[in-house]
């Protein structure tokens, strides 16, 4: 039996044998299926409550007019899309929405703002204030705002932040394929950044992107390697949006779907501590696909109606599909 890694002790461990460690992963991607699910549920129910999930909620606090050249993203200034623009919502715009959010189930309620890099005025402030506000209300704020600054990272600490989304995407090897306007490395500083201020990362990526097995396995040894690990592990499938560069690619050529439940299995064995969230494309998904997903180790999606800019199911299909596998909503947020 293949067993996951011992994990690290640095905050981007550079002396793991990257070879080594892909090698691992490629070794447990690559299980029979039926095995690699055992090892994973196995896994999961050794760290994690396996008939709970965890509900969040997203909100585009500022759309659109990205600098970014994202080939996936309809809110990059350099696409033809219908995606909205706007500028930072008020700070009463958003508490209403967190607490419908609350309401539906959330306990996590993420704030995301399409900017390459949090600014230095009162937009900055004011998203402090939404952090402070959220946690005052009992849920896991959770905010992703682009590239921070050292001392950025350390405000939103002092604010109460619980999670910073910060993506990886992809493989370092795929990555120049599907963005120009930022490197690989630029991820990892600001990551670095939130772990030093000690707040959780939130840190995963997009299948679809017209990456191979390679890759995969390549990303997801990119995420083991940090140290801490992350604490949450979104896994988005692409949702190809008409004028975006990856359109083309994720309509006529879809990611396979024993593809997805392969990379959440290996994501839940090499990083067991981490919520696995079920994020972007589950409204392409059966509800037989999802409750492969949440056996192979997710244990937490994305409800509400948009994701960012994309569909996403609704709530109540969401409880029904929880009610109908017998698992239960976590109730309790970790502030």
């Amino acid at each position: 039996m293949v067993q996951a890694p011992i994990e690290k002790k640095s905050a981007n461990n550079s002396s793991v044998n990257t070879d080594e460690l892909k090698q691992k992963i490629e070794e447990i991607y690559n299980l029979p299926f039926p095995e690699l699910i055992f090892q994973a549920q196995t896994i999961h129910r050794e760290f994690h409550n396996s008939s709970e999930v965890q509900f969040c909620t997203l909100s585009n606090i500022k759309s659109g007019a990205c600098p970014e050249d994202c080939g996936y993203c309809s809110q990059s200034a350099h696409h033809k899309t219908e995606s909205e623009v706007y500028g930072l919502m008020n700070i009463e715009e958003v508490l209403k929405e967190a607490k419908e959010a609350k309401d539906n189930g959330a306990t996590r309620f993420c704030m995301g703002a399409a900017w390459r890099s949090a600014p230095d005025n009162y937009q900055f402030e004011n998203v402090l204030e939404m952090v402070r506000s959220v946690k005052e209300m009992g849920m896991e704020p959770c905010v992703t705002l682009g590239m921070l600054k050292k001392d950025q990272a350390e405000k939103l600490k002092e604010a109460g932040l619980h999670s910073y989304n910060h993506n990886i995407d992809t493989s370092p090897e795929h990555y120049e394929n599907v963005i120009s306007t930022r490197t690989f490395d630029d991820r990892l500083e600001t990551i670095q950044y939130v772990q030093e201020a000690g707040i959780n990362v939130c840190c995963g990526g997009i299948l679809g992107l017209g990456e191979t097995k390679a890759d995969r396995i390549s990303f997801i040894a990119s995420l083991a390697k940090l140290d801490p690990q992350p604490g949450s592990v979104p896994i988005n499938v692409l949702a190809p949006i008409p004028g975006t560069p990856l359109y083309e690619q994720g309509v006529t050529n879809p990611v396979d779907n024993f593809e997805v439940i392969r990379t959440i299995a290996t994501s839940r064995i090499m990083m067991p501590k981490a919520q696995v969230r079920l994020s972007a494309g589950r409204l392409e998904m059966s509800d037989e696909m999802q409750s492969l997903c949440f056996i192979a180790g997710a244990n937490s999606i994305f409800s509400g109606d948009k994701l960012l800019t994309t569909d996403n199911p609704e709530s109540s299909k969401d409880f029904q599909l929880i009610e109908k596998l017998g698992m239960t909503r976590r109730v309790k947020a970790e502030i």
